[in-house]
């Protein structure tokens, strides 16, 4: 399923979506961004509740198809301006990272 057919399905709000055609092959969370550089896949829908820029940087190494921003959390200031300059997808999602990752875990 594409991110975005991906973030009507779940409920997922879109703070930027360069790339929505992109394919949800899998999920991973994690918030230590070194071992997520490490361990997340191509194509995965990566939940994390770090907001900071360098979410962007992981992003483009480990070629998540998104970036879920769990719990609410908003992102810091530059983070949607420069996701959007490198193609990375990045959503927000209310509920806690557990469910989050249920939800993708019933949906792909």
């Amino acid at each position: 399923m594409t991110v975005r057919e991906f973030s009507l399905e779940l409920g997922f709000e879109v703070l930027c979506m360069p790339e929505p055609d992109r394919e949800v092959t899998g999920g991973y969370a994690g918030d230590l961004l070194s071992w997520v550089m490490g361990r997340a896949n191509a194509g995965d829908a990566w939940v994390t509740i770090m907001s900071n820029v360098n979410i962007v940087a992981v992003a483009t190494l480990a070629d998540p198809a998104c970036i879920i921003l769990s719990e609410g959390v908003k992102p810091d200031g530059g983070v949607i301006e420069k996701a959007q300059s490198v193609g990375v997808n990045v959503l927000s999602a209310k509920d806690d990272t557990f469910a989050v990752c249920a939800q993708i875990a019933c949906a792909i």
